[in-house]
This record gives C-alpha cells, structure tokens and sequence, in this order.
C-alpha cells in the first residue's frame, strides 16, 4: 500500500546496524551516569560545536515561505508488519524496522529509506523534553523518524558524511485535553512494550502484535501538510552535519498515563540503576540558516530559494565531516 502526502523531510539517530554506527557511545546526558554529558559533547566530539547544529528553537513568524516544498511520497507507512523491535539503548527507545518502509523526497531524486524511529522526552508528562521548540515552547515529547538515502545500504555512518545523507522526521508530542487514559490505542499498544525493555540492551520481537498498528496509526490526525523544514544535525554525538530535518506544526495527541510511561518504566541500565528522564539536547545556535515553511494561502508573493541552489552553495562553500 502507498500513502501519499505533502510533507518535507527530517531526523536524529540511533542505527540497527552496529558497524554503521556513526561513533564510539561513550557520551551521556547527565554528569551522573558518565563524564561526556551533554554540556561536554563538544570537547569530545568537535562536530557537536559546528555551525549547522539540531536542535533548535524554530520562531514561527521569522519561517520563510518556500513553494519548492512538494510531495513527499511514504511508502508502506501503513504497512502493520514492518515494524520488527522495541529496544531499550540506555538513551531512549527504539523501534526497529525492515526494509521496504520509504520516503521519497519531493525536487530530490533520492529514495531515503527509514530504519527507525525513537522518542525524547523530559520527566512525566508535566517536564516537557522534546529537542525542537517553537517560539520557545517545549513539547512533554518528541518523536524522530530516521531515514537514510538508499545508496547507503541503510548505513548511519555512511550517510552521515553527505550533507543531505540523512531525512528526519519530527513530530511533537501533546498530552490530549480531556480526561482520557490508555488512548489511542496504537500507542498504548507500543508502549505496552516497555515493561519488557527496562534494561539498557533489552530487545523485543513485534511480531505478535505486528498486525495491530503500523507508523501511520502512530502519527494519527496529524496534518502532514503543515511543517517547518531546516538542514541541521544529528542530534546526539558524533552531531555529523548532514541531516534534513522536517519538524511538523501539529502534534501528536497521547494521553498522560502513557506519555508518563517512559520516564517511569524503561532504566539507564538494569532494574537498580535510575530512570531515563530528560534525555534530549538543548537547542542550539540557528546561525544564519533559514527555516523554512509552505505558503499559506493568500500571502504575498516572495523569493523562494530552492533546497538544490541552497545545497550547491553549501558544497562551493563548506565542507563537512
């Protein structure tokens, strides 16, 4: 099945791979549970201090109109038996997928395949920890979807040297306004999952309930056809500059039990050791990149610079690592 939508392309990275990791995991969040938290990636990983870093705090009004923004084409978004693992890594949860699920990018040729998604998020439902924020305003959490151009073989490492290797996906998380528990029922169905992933390296088959819930059922009534796009980085260490990130306006609505369920249940390492909470990078410096967003109707007519022109500029100018 094919699922077509006007979107624009986004990500943050774990990888399923483990010699396409991107870098050595010796970095943290917190000073407590290693000596490279977050504040300190920079010394360690210098690519951490670049100038084209993710996250970052997207002000909507200053967002340029671009009539460049096309059709994304998702395929098998709905397909329920894609989805193969949950995982703790000991820095959030991971849900693994088999090849087949695709994205392919509007005026890019390229067919990025997607490999996984994972979530950040604060402490509970009531500390907000989503990566990306909006005219200052931090979601309880955030969900990634990581895709990679194909001619990388679903290699982290690989794509992380292209500066459009990588197309994220980021939608916030809401807790729903009413009363409501358990809803809706695609994500209860996930995160019914992590009582069995408590432990860092616990990995989970979905291939019981792989007929319940596909990536679509996840992403529900959010519109997908309104959403800011920047090029940025992945947001957790090596911070490799070659991401296209999509950070999309609606939220997702969950109710609070469940988005309480990650900071309550899934652990750092094993049963004795501290909760995951707060697991996400604090934003950075936009620098002079533009943010980007589809015309409303009715506005005025304005330049619009092309994701190739821009990319042609970025490789007569710069270099990446």
């Amino acid at each position: 099945m094919k699922w077509f939508v006007l979107a624009a392309f986004t990500v943050c990275i774990f990888v399923p791979t483990d010699s396409c990791e991107p870098g050595p995991r010796g970095w943290c969040y917190h000073q407590n549970i290693c000596n490279v938290d977050e504040p300190n990636w920079p010394k360690s990983y210098p690519n951490c201090n670049g100038t084209r870093q993710s996250p970052i705090n997207i002000v909507s009004e200053s967002a340029k109109p671009n009539d460049n923004l096309t059709e994304i084409h998702f395929e098998n978004y709905d397909n329920t038996s894609k989805m193969i693992s949950i995982e703790n890594t000991g820095e959030t949860v991971r849900v693994n997928l088999t090849k087949g699920v695709n994205i392919t990018i509007g005026n890019l040729s390229d067919v990025y395949e997607t490999l996984q998604f994972h979530f950040h998020w604060g402490n509970g439902s009531s500390v907000p920890g989503s990566e990306h924020t909006v005219d200052g305003k931090r979601y309880p959490m955030e969900l990634h979807i990581v895709n990679t151009k194909e001619m990388y073989n679903r290699c982290i490492a690989d794509a992380s040297k292209d500066p459009t290797g990588i197309a994220a996906l980021g939608f916030f998380i809401e807790v729903m306004s009413d009363n409501s528990t358990g809803q809706p029922e695609s994500w209860r169905n996930l995160t019914s999952y992590l009582a069995n992933i408590t432990e860092k390296g616990n990995n989970v088959s979905f291939s019981s309930i792989a007929a319940g819930f596909s990536l679509k059922d996840l992403l529900g009534n959010v519109s997908l056809s309104k959403y800011y796009r920047y090029l940025g980085s992945l947001t957790t260490p090596n911070c490799n500059e070659a991401v296209v990130w999509t950070v999309f306006k609606e939220p997702i609505k969950v109710s609070k039990d469940l988005i309480d369920l990650f900071s309550t249940t899934v652990r750092v390492e094993n049963n004795t050791s501290q909760l995951i909470t707060n697991v996400y990078r604090r934003v950075q410096n936009q620098t002079d990149r533009i943010v980007w967003t589809q015309r409303s109707n009715g506005s005025a007519s304005t330049t619009c610079f092309s994701l190739g022109l821009l990319l042609l500029s970025l490789a007569l100018g710069s270099s990446w690592s």
